[in-house]
């Protein structure tokens, strides 16, 4: 569940970076088609559809789970799959990379997709960290940004579903235990959502302030962060009858306050167990282990120094030109702005898929053996204080970046 607000602790200002389910239940309800989806961490297997000999080069520290099919979200690829969205940016591995994944069509007469995936690099000098593409605007569309219709009313359908405890909570499934597990929308779903508009989609320019400005000459420091409910988010919700996350755990945390010592020992206990008669979800809920120790991210370290970490960029080889130009086959042809150079595009799809198509268990010994990312602290897990620091600082200075690597 939602449970995380400042201030956070030691276990939330982890568990508050991970994905939920019923966040990817909800987007597995939509229906209509998706020109674009972002996230932050890249799809598992997306590695499979570009060049992945050159990103192996670039980025040699992934091998181990490339080859291993661990590398990135397990959540993000079975989005990917199911969605089935144009284009799919991602970040977090500072590296650039572009695959092309058609997908199976579900049925002989629907088209098949095809999704256009691209990663960019940190923005720093002499890095991928910026790519224009063109993308069509539908003419008949206005200018102003718009609530999507569809998912107003996947929001209204699954807002039963909403947790703000710290159990596990696992989405409703067919299998047995369960009397409904389709939450997608009708027609008649999304036409109420219209009329509730009167068919004005058009959001409101509501924005409030709940923080006070930075100001240079009266700083603060070590300022405890606190926990504030969102008016925006306040509004949006009494507009359509949905839970607002925030203002339920806040009451969660009032309640809390006045409960006696007991009861707060039986809820520890509850956040121990499965929280549902139902079956574990597919992938493991601690997701922190599953992306590589990248050293060019900035990440929340225990220790100081501010010096930058090697990269693991390269200079272009003949055999990789600096401009990525393109040679795919028919079914893997890219627009120019989706260009990367194809030494092994071709075979590296069916070949690698069968050589990294470990079974479950192997899988799930590798996440074992692996350290996992943002872990600091003693035996019992409880980490220290987290900083941000910026390890690249020095690349901001006068030298060039090449001699400084």
């Amino acid at each position: 569940g939602h449970f995380e607000c400042p201030p956070y602790n030691q276990q939330t200002i982890r568990s508050a970076y991970h994905v939920r389910n019923i966040e990817v239940f909800k987007l597995k309800q939509l229906k209509r088609p998706i020109d674009i989806f972002m996230s932050h961490d890249w799809p598992r297997s997306i590695y499979h559809y570009g060049n992945k000999k050159q990103l192996l080069k670039m980025k040699s520290f992934f091998r181990q789970e490339v080859e291993s099919n661990t590398l990135g979200s397990p959540a993000a690829s079975e989005l990917l799959q199911h969605l089935k969205p144009t284009y799919w940016f991602s970040a977090h591995l500072h590296v650039k990379f572009a695959a092309f994944m058609q997908h199976q069509a579900n049925s002989k007469e629907e088209l098949p997709k095809a999704t256009k995936f691209l990663a960019l690099d940190k923005c720093l000098p002499h890095r991928d960290f910026l790519q224009i593409i063109d993308i069509e605007h539908d003419p008949s569309a206005g200018d102003s940004l718009e609530y999507d219709a569809e998912w107003i009313a996947v929001l209204k359908a699954t807002n039963s579903l909403v947790n703000v405890t710290q159990s596990s909570w696992i989405m409703p499934e067919n299998n047995g235990l369960h009397a409904k597990w389709d939450y997608s929308v009708t027609e008649e779903a999304i036409k109420e959502v219209l009329e509730e508009l009167n068919h004005n989609l058009k959001i409101p320019c509501n924005f409030t302030l709940t923080a006070a400005c930075y100001d240079p000459s009266k700083p603060q420091k070590h300022v405890e962060p606190v926990h504030t409910i969102n008016p925006q988010t306040t509004e949006f919700c009494a507009q359509f009858g949905l839970t607002d996350i925030n203002d339920r755990i806040q009451q969660a945390k009032e309640e809390g306050s006045v409960r006696g010592e007991y009861e707060e020992e039986e809820e520890e206990e509850e956040m121990d167990s499965t929280g549902s008669a139902e079956e574990p979800s597919e992938y493991t809920t601690d997701n922190s282990g599953l992306s590589s120790i990248n050293p060019d991210e900035i990440m929340l370290d225990e220790e100081g120094g501010d010096e930058d970490l090697s990269t693991c960029s390269v200079d272009p080889s003949p055999d990789h030109p600096p401009d990525f130009s393109a040679s795919f086959s028919d079914i893997r042809i890219m627009p120019d702005s989706m260009a990367v150079s194809s030494d092994d595009a071709m075979d590296s799809t069916n070949e690698e898929l069968e050589k990294s198509g470990v079974s479950k268990q192997v899988e799930e010994k590798s996440l074992s053996e692996r350290p996992l990312k943002r872990i600091g602290g003693n035996e019992n897990g409880n980490s220290g204080i987290k900083k941000i620091k910026r390890r690249n600082q020095a690349i901001y200075a006068a030298e060039d970046e090449d001699k400084i690597e």
